[in-house]
This record gives structure tokens, sequence and C-alpha cells, in this order.
């Protein structure tokens, strides 16, 4: 066969021709594979002439009192069994498909990750599959990546810096981090704020704002301003920071969106720069090589496609107003 027709074949073949080539190889003959399917023999003859005409082949070989399968016959009723036990499976596929999704979810994630839009995305998610269940446990970014490469959880949510790794990751939303100090700080209450006015002052820092790590933009951040060489404080835990910033133990770094709510309390307040600020991604990340469950699978491919529907700039997180 030139290949312009065996591109064409599949397009060009009636379909039900395979069938009656089926039914016929296995009653053993034209006249019992007429009274199978409840038509006339002529009928049969004629479409087992149609398929060798297609295929270009001779089948079966009809002599009295002989019925036989030369060998592309042979292959072709392989081939068609093959199909039609294919075919016999859709109704258990569709079934299965429209059975309920059943499952588990384990996330790994950084601390106080805070996303309007995923929290949108897990209320439908939860809704439309109330029989998903989930986990939630929190880590440092590095661990949270060893875990998920562990196969020790479904999916993670983190920062990523550095070498690039075997796993796959889409950034989830992306946050701006401002310096602030609480009320207890000498600035905190000062009518205007300039930078010179941080030069020397103690800190606290993430464990990740270390160099070559994921906040490191945070340190160079606070080296241009010219605070205090050495951190008073330090934790890979966002609520951690926090508690050392109201405390008074140093001023520190925190995403703009998740420390709106204590500005608006009155507990902590920006300090300068207030432009320019350091943007951080923050990924979903999960392991090509873990074999998912129908509940994983699902979920990682709703939430890639809602999310990646949402401009990357509309998931970039900073204080309102």
């Amino acid at each position: 066969m030139s290949e312009p027709y065996k591109q064409r074949f599949p397009w060009n073949l009636d379909w039900n021709l395979l069938r009656t080539f089926m039914v016929v190889v296995e009653q053993q003959g034209i006249s019992k594979a007429a009274h199978f399917l409840g038509l006339k023999q002529p009928t049969i003859s004629a479409a087992l002439k149609r398929l060798e005409e297609h295929t270009g082949r001779t089948l079966i070989i009809r002599k009295p009192n002989e019925f036989s399968l030369t060998r592309s016959g042979q292959v072709l009723y392989t081939e068609c069994a093959k199909i039609f036990g294919s075919v016999s499976q859709l109704p258990s596929l569709l079934d299965l498909a429209h059975a309920e999704l059943r499952g588990h979810v384990a996330i790994a994630t950084t601390s106080h990750v805070i996303s309007e839009h995923f929290d949108a995305f897990l209320n439908r998610f939860s809704n439309r599959h109330p029989q998903v269940t989930y986990s939630f446990t929190v880590s440092e970014s590095d661990e949270v990546k060893t875990i998920v490469s562990q196969n020790r959880a479904s999916f993670g949510i983190c920062l990523l810096h550095g070498p690039s790794t075997p796993l796959d990751s889409m950034i989830l939303y992306r946050e701006y981090f401002g310096l602030f100090c609480g009320k207890r700080h000498s600035l905190f209450d000062k009518p205007e704020i300039a930078p010179e006015d941080l030069q020397g002052e103690p800190f606290v820092a993430f464990q990740t704002e270390a160099e070559g790590g994921p906040l490191e933009v945070i340190s160079r951040l606070r080296s241009h301003l010219g605070l205090a060489n050495n951190r008073r404080g330090s934790s890979s835990s966002l609520n951690e920071i926090r508690r050392m910033i109201m405390a008074n133990i140093g001023i520190g770094a925190l995403p703009l969106h998740v420390a709106q709510q204590d500005v608006g309390a009155g507990h902590l307040r920006q300090l300068p720069p207030y432009d320019d600020l350091p943007l951080v991604n923050i990924y979903l990340i999960s392991n090509p090589a873990r074999r998912q469950s129908d509940a994983e699978a699902t979920f990682l491919s709703a939430c890639m496609a809602e999310l990646s529907a949402i401009d990357l700039v509309e998931r970039t997180y900073a204080a309102e107003g």
C-alpha cells in the first residue's frame, strides 16, 4: 500500500465490515454468520468482498467443505478482536468516568501560604468532588521539595531557587515583601521615616534569606539599607518571624498582603522603601515520576488549568489600597 492510501485507509473504511468479518471467522462460515447477525447470506458475502477489495488482500479461502483464513486474514482477525474488545469496554469506562471521584490529596506546604485564587480553587474542587479528602503539612521549602521528591506527598507549595530539579512546577502566585516593625519599636510612632533611619537596626530573617536561598533578594535589600550585619533572630515560620517583629527583637520582612491585616489593626508598620520591593514566586510542585491516583491527577490538572487561565498579574499580591 502507498503511504497516502495508508493514511486514508481508516477514513475510507466502513468499520461495520470489520465486525462482519470477525463474526464470519468466529462462526466459521458465511451462512452461519448471516444467521447470527440476522442478515441474508448474499449481504454477508458482499460485505466480505468489499473488505477484501478495500484491503487489497484475500482474507478467507472459500472452497466446498473448506473454510480457512489466509495469513492476512488471521492478522486482520486478531486486530478486529482487539478493536471489538476495546469498544466493549467503553460502557464500563464511561461508567467509571461518571462515578464519584474518591481518594486523598496530601499537600506539603511552606508556612503561611495565602492565595485567594488557590483557596477559591480548593472550594470549587471540594464542592465538585465531596468524597476526596485532604491533608496539609507545613515544612521549610527545601523540606517540601524533599517530601515531594520522595513521594511522601501528592504535591508541594514552596519557594524555589538555584539549580533546576526533576520536579514539575508552576507559579501558584507571586507576592511582594516589605520591611516591618512592631508597635514596640521606636520608629513605629515616628511621623516620617526615611530609609537612612533603618541603618544599624537589628533584624530578624527567614532561614531562606541566606545567600543562594530563594529569599536572598530580601537580604540584598537589608544590605542596601545598611541594617545591622548580624541577624538577631531567624525562623522558617512566617508566624514566628511575625512574632519576633512584634516583640521588637528586630525589623523583619513579610509579604505585604499577609501583613496587611496587622497593619490595619495597628500591630505592624511598614518601613521604607515602598517601591521596587522584592517580588517572590510561590510554586506548586509535583513529581513527574509519581504514579498519581485518580484524585491526585484530577486535582493537579484542574488546578493548573484553572489557575493558568488567570493572568499572573492578577495572581501577584500586594497590600490593597
